[in-house]
C-alpha cells in the first residue's frame, strides 16, 4: 500500500513538474479581482443610497412605499398583487438603476472585473421579476414571514435585521445584503423611541449616558442607588433599586429595549475578605443577575429584533488598571459575558473603555460625556465591542484575546 502510494506521489509530480505555469498572468488575475471585488462593492453602495433615498425625497418615496405596504408585521404579504407590485415599482426599479450605473462605470473603466457588478445587479433584477411575474416568494429571503428567531447580523442583512427597517424605524436599517451603508451614515441601531435603562446612573458616565441618549430621542429609565442625584427632566424617568434586589426590576425591564449595565465599584489596594465581596457581588455577580433577568424578558414575535444587553465589562479585560480587585472582577464579568454570547439570546455588546474621569477614577484622562459620544457613536454603527480608550493596545490586545475566548467556549460549552 505504501509503495503504491509513493508511485502515484511520483506520478502526480511528474504531471506537475510538466504543466507550464505562465506567472505572468497572476498581476491579471489579482487585477479582475480587485476591481471584480471594487464593483460588487459599489452595487451594494448604489442599491442601499437609492434606499436611503428613497426615505428622503416624497417623489422616490412614492414608488418605494409601495414595498412597505406589502408586509404585515409577520412578514406575511398583505395580498399576492399588493406584492407583485411592489417587486415592479420597488425592485425591479432598484435593480434596473444599478444595471444602467454599473454598465456605464464599466464601459468607461475599460476593466472587465467591472462587469462583474453588473452581473451582481443582474441576478437582483432576475429575482425581482421572477417574484413580479409568477408571484414566487422563494429568493424574497429577507420577508420570509414567521417570528424571528435569531439575532440581528452584524456582518450582514438577515430578515430579523431587516424587520427593524419596516417595524422599527422606517428611516433606519436600510442595507439589503451587507450593512455597509448603515454603518457609513450611523442607522444601523435606531435609539428613536427606544425604552433604554441605565443602571449606574448618577455616576458620571452614567449622566452622560443619559444625556446623550435623550438628545437621540430615546426614553431613559434611570435605574440608581442614589435617586437624589438625578435632576427629573423630560424623557427621564427615575428608578431606585438596591444591590441584591435586581429580581425586583423584572417587571419594569420587560418594557425595556435596551439595558446598559454600568454600575461597579472601585476598592483601589484594598484586598480583605470584605473588599473582595463587594468587588465581586457589584461588578459581577449583580450584573449577571441583571442579564439573566433582562434575558428572561426577550419573548415574543419582535423581542430578538428590539431586546439588547449593553455592559460596561472595562478596559480591566485585557489591561491593568492599578486595581486588582476591579481588574479581576470586570475580567470576570467579561469572560461570562463572552460565555453567554454563544446562546444568542438578544444582542450583547461590551463596552471596553479607558480611565474617564469619574468617582471610581479621579486620575480619568477621558471626559465621561466624551466616552459616552464614542458609545452611542458605535452602537449606531452596530459594533459589538465597543472600544473608547486612549490606549493602542488595548484596539489590537482585546479583538486577539475576545475571538480565542469565544472559540475556545465555542467548542467545550454547550447550552443548556
Amino acid at each position: 500500500m505504501l509503495l503504491k502510494i509513493m508511485i502515484l506521489m511520483e506520478t502526480w509530480t511528474e504531471i506537475a513538474a510538466k504543466l507550464p505555469i505562465n506567472w505572468n498572468l497572476f498581476p491579471t488575475c489579482l487585477q479582475f479581482a480587485l476591481w471584480g471585488l471594487f464593483s460588487l462593492l459599489l452595487a451594494e453602495v448604489l442599491r442601499d443610497s437609492y434606499h436611503a433615498l428613497c426615505h428622503q425625497f416624497t417623489w422616490l418615496g412614492k414608488w418605494h412605499n409601495k414595498h412597505h405596504m406589502a408586509y404585515r408585521r409577520d412578514l406575511s404579504i398583505v395580498s399576492p398583487k399588493v406584492y407583485q407590485d411592489s417587486q415592479l415599482y420597488n425592485d425591479m426599479v432598484e435593480s434596473s438603476l444599478m444595471i444602467i450605473i454599473l454598465t456605464i462605470v464599466a464601459v468607461l473603466g475599460r476593466q472587465w472585473g467591472l462587469w462583474l457588478g453588473v452581473f451582481y445587479a443582474s441576478t437582483f433584477l432576475y429575482g425581482a421579476s421572477v417574484r413580479h411575474f409568477q408571484g414566487k416568494m422563494d429568493t424574497d429571503y429577507n420577508h420570509t414571514p414567521g417570528p424571528l428567531d435569531t439575532i440581528p447580523s452584524t456582518l450582514w442583512v438577515n430578515r430579523t435585521y431587516h424587520w427593524r427597517h419596516h417595524f422599527d424605524d422606517v428611516n433606519a436599517y436600510y442595507s439589503g445584503v451587507f450593512p455597509l451603508v448603515d454603518k457609513i451614515l450611523g442607522t444601523s441601531l435606531s435609539l428613536k423611541g427606544k425604552s433604554v435603562a441605565v443602571t449606574g446612573a448618577s455616576g458620571a458616565l452614567g449622566q452622560a449616558l443619559v444625556a446623550e441618549l435623550l438628545k437621540h430621542n430615546a426614553k431613559v429609565i434611570a435605574l440608581t442607588t442614589n435617586p437624589d442625584q438625578l435632576l427629573t427632566q423630560p424623557g427621564l424617568k427615575v428608578l431606585a433599586w438596591e444591590l441584591g434586589n435586581e429580581e425586583e426590576l423584572k417587571k419594569s425591564l420587560e418594557k425595556v429595549d435596551i439595558l446598559i449595565i454600568n454600575h461597579g465599584v472601585n476598592v483601589y489596594s484594598d484586598r480583605t475578605s470584605t473588599a473582595i465581596h463587594n468587588s465581586y457581588q457589584v461588578n459581577t455577580f449583580s450584573a449577571l443577575r441583571l442579564i439573566d433577568i433582562f434575558g428572561s424578558t426577550v419573548t415574543g414575535p419582535d423581542a430578538k429584533a428590539t431586546k439588547e444587553i449593553w455592559v460596561n465589562t472595562s478596559e480591566a479585560e485585557v489591561s491593568p488598571a492599578f486595581s486588582p480587585l476591579y481588574e479581576l472582577s470586570k475580567r470576570a464579568l467579561g469572560e461570562i459575558v463572552t460565555l453567554k454570547r454563544l446562546d444568542r439570546v438578544c444582542v450583547i455588546r461590551k463596552l471596553i473603555l479607558g480611565p474617564f474621569k469619574s468617582q471610581l477614577n479621579p486620575y480619568g484622562v477621558m471626559s465621561a460625556p466624551q466616552v459616552a459620544r464614542a458609545i452611542i457613536f458605535f452602537a449606531k454603527r452596530d459594533i459589538r465591542n465597543i472600544i473608547v480608550t486612549i490606549n493602542p493596545l488595548t484596539y489590537l490586545l482585546f479583538p486577539l484575546k475576545e475571538f480565542s475566548t469565544w472559540l475556545y467556549y465555542r467548542f467545550f460549552s454547550k447550552a443548556a
